[in-house]
């Protein structure tokens, strides 16, 4: 596992991108504290996300349309 700053991480993202790809596992520090990591997404992962996505596009297909009344572009933006 290797561990970056948040600096390095905004400046090499390609990059770290690259090595967890590629099987890496990178944490990335803020003030010497670990507050994130960056790894790539398995199969095993890919697919769950796959299917939360499928059940919410499925809610939403099934929802009832929110009945709001029509408004004109001047009360938009009005100040």
């Amino acid at each position: 596992m290797k561990a970056v700053t948040a600096r390095e991480a905004n400046q090499h993202f390609s990059r770290l991108l690259r090595g967890a790809a590629a099987g890496e596992t990178i944490v990335v520090t803020s003030c010497g504290r670990p507050i994130a990591r960056i790894t790539a997404v398995t199969a095993k992962m890919g697919g769950r996300l796959e299917a939360r996505k499928h059940a919410f596009m499925n809610e939403l297909c099934h929802r009832k349309p929110v009945s709001i009344e029509p408004w004109s572009r001047d009360e938009l933006y009005e100040d």
